[in-house]
């Protein structure tokens, strides 16, 4: 199979973003009056990528017509949403070979000031978007909502809404799976109750994502989405992806969701990520820039965000357990083996000397990552493993609850435990090979390197659909940060993979809470979203939920244990649950 090389990312990246307005100040913009054709705005206006004097603007401006021909369009942007005080405006072409997408780079912006834009054709205006530019100098605090993992057939944006409502937010950010690549079919994943929630794909878009234009037509569905469309015109994204813009478990040269009869792997990935480029308000990739899609954001003194890419670019396929399996159980020398490979990556070499580099230059308070999967020490009793490949209820809650009550007497000192019960404890694996646990050198150089740079660290995920905090510690134990993960917009949890009855998630829930060392808090089966708050003195992460995603009536609800954590500023790193 081909092996994707950086060049062939730069032209993905060129391909999706076509030629890209650059807009420094006022111009003259008069549009074609001669045509007549009606362009619609239906997936509505978006921003990203925001710096101190510059962001991306996004727009798809659609003919009425097929003639193919591009649209002539304008932008204008301004201090002020009656576009009295206007600052940028210009005129380019939506091109019909990117789907009529059409972005616009504006720079010469002021520094933590916002902006409200709107893009014009000869007959049509779309709406008006609000956005900001980044803070620069001494910043008080910093605000994010943060998000991941959005199924269309598998429920309502519910928390899209809910975030649209928010005040004083800098950015949303979006840690992947912004879509997924599967039909809407009943027995697809999530799907069972699209038809009646009326949340199917069109007979065009009903099958999974192969070609460029599948994807084209995916994204323009979900961004029909009123919720989703709305966040768009409100606030400005940063975005990276995950394994399902391309197919499920992505990795550098193919995907679980991948057979040898769809094609070329590489066409596929390159077909996705120019749709990505195409749709999501991001800057292209430009040569002589050692990035792809890992990319840094600073907000003044008080936060740098350094957006990473751990599927596409350098990850290595993943470990499966079912390989290691004998007649005896696990080959376990075998395993420690591979897993404890030096050259095993999910950054890949340049990335990774990238993150170290950005780290070591840093001065921010808080260095955060933004990325994909649980960097978290995520270990179980190994008996628990194929419980949870072959999830059965009846079976799993018993071996939770005894194993729960092993590790708590184990904790309290317990001498009469046998040395059979402190085995069953203390022989643990990861249960999730797809995450760091998977390439955990790699995870600790990456820990070890904030730790003597005494940086203080705060990892932000999603993937999982659940909501997580846990401590980060090196191999040797010492404290270096904190993870907190978002819960899905609307795909299902764990506690449907678990097939956990409802009545039976809070045990659940203590059980592994309690069997998971480094795990301060989690919630397995409700969606939301994270409200993520730095302050010069902490780092705060609230978890948010709807009561359900599968109707358009729902309410904010509380959860079960206390949905925030704190991470206290510099010179005490360890994690804390308030009371």
């Amino acid at each position: 199979m081909k092996r994707l090389s950086r060049r062939d990312f730069l032209k993905a990246s060129a391909m999706g973003m076509g030629a890209v307005a650059v807009s420094t100040g006022l111009a003259g913009c008069i549009l074609d009056s001669s045509d007549k054709r009606d362009i619609r705005f239906s997936q509505g206006v978006a921003s990203g990528d925001p710096l101190q004097d510059g962001v991306i603007l996004w727009t798809r401006a659609v003919p009425d017509d097929d003639s193919g021909r591009d649209v002539d369009i304008a932008w204008e942007v301004s201090t002020d949403a009656d576009f009295r005080g206007m600052t940028h405006s210009g005129r380019s072409r939506a091109a019909a070979q990117h789907d009529y997408t059409f972005k616009v780079d504006v720079r010469g912006l002021m520094p933590g000031q916002r902006y409200y834009y709107r893009f014009r054709t000869a007959r049509s205006t779309s709406p008006t978007g609000m956005t900001q530019t980044l803070p620069e100098g001494t910043v008080s605090q910093v605000r994010f909502a943060v998000v991941s993992c959005s199924n269309y057939p598998a429920g309502y944006f519910n928390v899209y809404r809910e975030i649209a409502g928010l005040d004083n937010l800098d950015a949303v950010l979006h840690l992947g799976d912004y879509l997924y690549e599967y039909d809407s079919d009943p027995d697809s994943y999530g799907a069972a109750q699209a038809d009646a929630m009326g949340r199917t794909f069109p007979a065009s878009n009903n099958r999974e994502l192969i070609t460029l234009e599948d994807y084209r037509h995916r994204y323009a569905i979900y961004r029909g989405d009123d919720h989703l469309r709305e966040l768009h015109r409100k606030v400005p994204f940063i975005t990276v992806w995950d394994d399902h813009e391309v197919a499920n478990d992505t990795w550098r040269n193919g995907a679980e969701n991948h057979n040898a009869d769809e094609g070329d792997f590489s066409d596929r990935k390159l077909d996705a990520l120019r749709a990505y480029f195409e749709w999501m308000p991001i800057r292209p990739v430009t040569d002589g820039d050692q990035e792809t899609i890992s990319r840094s954001f600073r907000f003044g003194d008080l936060v740098d965000l350094h957006m990473l890419d751990t599927r596409i670019i350098g990850r290595d396929e993943q470990l499966a357990y079912t390989d290691y399996l004998t007649q005896d159980g696990i080959d376990a020398a075998r395993f420690a083996a591979d897993i404890g490979d030096p050259n095993r990556t999910m950054l890949g070499a340049e990335q990774r000397l990238w993150l170290e580099n950005a780290l070591a230059t840093s001065t921010a308070t808080w260095q955060v990552l933004g990325q994909q999967v649980l960097m978290g020490r995520m270990t179980l009793p190994a008996e628990l493993l194929a419980g949870i490949i072959n999830p059965d209820p009846s079976v799993l809650l018993p071996l939770f609850a005894e194993l729960a009550n092993l590790k708590g007497r184990y904790l309290a000192g317990d001498p009469s435990l046998t040395d059979e019960e402190i085995a069953r404890i203390e022989t643990v694996l990861p249960y999730n090979l797809d995450a760091w646990d998977g390439y955990y050198v790699e995870r600790e150089v990456i820990l070890e390197t904030a730790r003597q740079l005494q940086k203080n660290l705060v990892v932000l995920a999603g993937d999982t659909h659940n909501a997580w905090a846990s401590n980060l510690k090196t191999g040797n134990g010492d404290q270096v940060g904190v993870e907190f993960a978002t819960p899905g917009v609307s795909s299902p949890g764990l506690e449907d993979y678990l097939q956990l009855p409802e009545a039976t998630i809070p045990d659940a829930e203590a059980a592994i809470k309690l069997l998971v060392d480094d795990l301060d808090y989690l919630n397995v089966n409700q969606r939301g979203y994270m409200l993520v708050t730095f302050t010069p003195d902490e780092a705060r992460a609230d978890w948010r939920f709807v009561s359900t995603v599968k109707d358009r009536n729902y309410e904010i609800i509380g959860d079960r244990n206390a949905a925030r954590q704190t991470l206290p500023g510099p010179g005490n790193r360890s994690l804390v649950t308030p009371g």
